[in-house]
């Protein structure tokens, strides 16, 4: 066991004891109105009293690129970038008027998951981007934790900066199956992403969905999006987003399974 425990560690390239180089934590650079940058407190605050007219978490690697033209330093090689724009005064008092007043009846949510707890997960073949393929259904008898992220979405960077100490080495001995898929996006670009991420400690292999066609049979709209399927290929567990405490919850919940 302590064998297979250090052949891991060395695998995902994170060290506990005698690190050469520290892996840095990733932050959110927030800037507003593509002209000054805030931190999150300040976000929160402009939010609280209506002056947020829209949000953008994460951007293409073009923007990346031109933001970077024009902050420098600032932006630096930072892959977790909020864009927000702010209303005017005249702005806010008009959204304060038309916005609709709070109604008791519960609102009907978006049916984001085209698949639910307790469905039969669907089965699919992924390729990785080290080339080997990976079939859902050979994966019966394990746990199986399936993300769906892209490239540009900073939240779903964020939370894989959180997988490998919260999920990959307290799980490296057990029966689980780890199974990250970039969606509508080409093999190169995912590729690329992954080396850049190297330096928060991401260094895991991924699965692209060019296509989307995995994404099409299990949701819709946002990610980050995660289904924790059982070892008979069930789905025991759905989150979406990466609000915090997210990867502690799901964790919890493969521990669950696990101990079935």
């Amino acid at each position: 066991m302590k064998y297979i425990l250090t052949l891991f560690l060395t695998f995902y390239g994170i060290t506990i004891f005698g690190q050469e180089k520290e892996i840095s934590k990733p932050e959110y650079v927030i800037i507003v109105d593509n002209k000054f940058f805030i931190k999150k407190d300040s976000l929160m605050e402009y939010g609280r009293l209506g002056y947020v007219k829209s949000m953008n978490k994460g951007v293409s690697e073009e923007k990346r690129d031109s933001l970077y033209a024009k902050f420098g330093d600032i932006i630096g090689d930072r892959e977790f970038i909020v864009q927000i724009e702010l209303r005017n005064e005249e702005e806010r008092a008009e959204q304060k008027r038309i916005a609709p007043k709070p109604s008791s009846e519960k609102k009907i949510p978006e049916k984001d998951f085209l698949l639910a707890l307790n469905d039969k997960a669907n089965n699919f073949t992924v390729r990785m981007i080290d080339g080997q393929e990976i079939t859902l259904k050979n994966l019966k008898g394990k746990v199986v934790l399936l993300n769906f992220w892209a490239t540009w979405c900073a939240p779903c960077l964020i939370e894989l900066s959180e997988i490998p100490e919260k999920i990959l080495i307290p799980f490296s001995d057990e029966k689980f199956v780890f199974i990250p898929i970039a969606i509508g996006q080409k093999k190169e670009t995912v590729s690329n992403k992954m080396k850049q991420l190297k330096k928060y400690g991401v260094d895991f292999n991924v699965g692209y969905d060019t296509d989307a066609e995995i994404w099409h049979q299990y949701a819709q709209g946002s990610i980050p999006k995660n289904f924790l399927i059982d070892k008979n290929g069930i789905i025991q567990y759905v989150s979406t987003g990466n609000s915090e405490g997210n990867v502690d919850k799901i964790a919890l919940e493969i521990k669950k399974l696990l101990d079935k």
